[in-house]
């Protein structure tokens, strides 16, 4: 019974490497497993979810602190484990569109055993760093966006069009998180308002890519709103949400996070060319390089918000 299993397994083994392209039999120099390792991570995502639990703890704590790195590390570290379990239940769907059809895992540059190995080592890493380094709070709040992510936020792409809006509360924790970890209240004003404009900014984000890569979305089986809207009509409701960011925004200066009257002025002034940009983008034709414009400046905009704020209590 026992050479039957084996044989079987290394039959199977077989039929899975063969089936695999040359790609995935490639050998990578250092710099290129590094390559792999940040699309598998997606850390052009992970890495914004760590600058906003930074920015939470640095806004609770008043100023920077050695044991910022400990939320900001952690959070990270799941965040990649999220990631990485994120490519494995999309794989198949990966492989129909053209935006995702040369991540790692559907271009057989890597296997499924190498994605196993990444979420254990950073979702148990980042589990034990929340754990023994900061708070059940902080812990409570990097699982529960672990889970809300991949538990419920991915399968619901597959079933709602607008699951990016239940799915935009991931992008909400992360600042909540580093509040915590620095001893802030979890139910304070001031941390819940910021966290509110990063889940209202997430949503014009996605839309945005939407109204350039919906036939790719349709491709991977994900409805999409260009099913129930033309994308004229689209592009409205993006415009509307991208002026409800902007008042959001225009609101952090008073919200009681921002101490210095610069820093004030700069957020407001920052505004007012976003929704400058705005107006140009729905006043423009429906083009790619109006929403590839569009979708640069807010995400400049979220960017200089959370240096402006980091800045008002490291520096000034």
């Amino acid at each position: 019974m026992t050479d039957l299993l084996a044989v079987k397994t290394e039959i199977l083994s077989s039929e899975y490497n063969e089936s695999l392209p040359e790609a995935g039999k490639k050998k990578y120099s250092v710099s290129e497993q590094f390559r792999l390792l940040a699309e598998v991570t997606k850390l052009r995502i992970t890495a914004l979810v760590s600058f906003t639990t930074g920015l939470g703890y640095i806004l609770a704590n008043e100023g920077l602190g050695i044991n910022i790195i400990y939320p900001v590390t952690g959070i990270f570290f799941l965040a990649c484990g999220s990631a990485a379990l994120n490519h494995l239940q999309e794989k198949n769907l990966d492989m129909m569109m053209d935006r995702t059809k040369s991540r790692p895992l559907p271009s057989g540059k890597t296997g499924i055993l190498f994605y196993l190995l990444v979420i254990l080592f950073f979702s148990i890493s980042g589990i034990l760093i929340l754990l023994l380094k900061t708070n059940i709070a902080t812990l409570s709040i990097g699982l529960i966006t672990y889970f809300w992510y991949n538990a419920v936020y991915t399968p619901l792409k597959r079933k709602s069009a607008l699951a990016v809006i239940p799915g935009s509360i991931v992008g909400a924790l992360p600042p909540l998180a580093g509040w915590t970890a620095a001893g802030g209240d979890i139910t304070d004003f001031r941390v819940l308002y910021l966290c509110f404009y990063f889940f209202l900014w997430q949503i014009p984000h996605f839309w945005l890519l939407l109204l350039v890569y919906a036939d790719d979305y349709k491709k991977g089986g994900f409805p999409v709103l260009t099913d129930i809207m033309n994308v004229k009509s689209l592009k409205v409701m993006t415009f509307l949400w991208i002026v409800l960011t902007f008042l959001i925004s225009s609101g952090i200066p008073f919200a009681g996070i921002v101490d210095h009257l610069p820093v004030k002025i700069i957020m407001l002034i920052s505004g007012l060319f976003l929704i400058l940009s705005g107006i140009r983008f729905i006043l423009s034709g429906i083009s790619r390089k109006s929403v590839f414009s569009m979708f640069i400046s807010i995400n400049i905009f979220t960017l200089l918000i959370i240096l402006l704020l980091s800045l008002d209590k490291i520096i000034i």
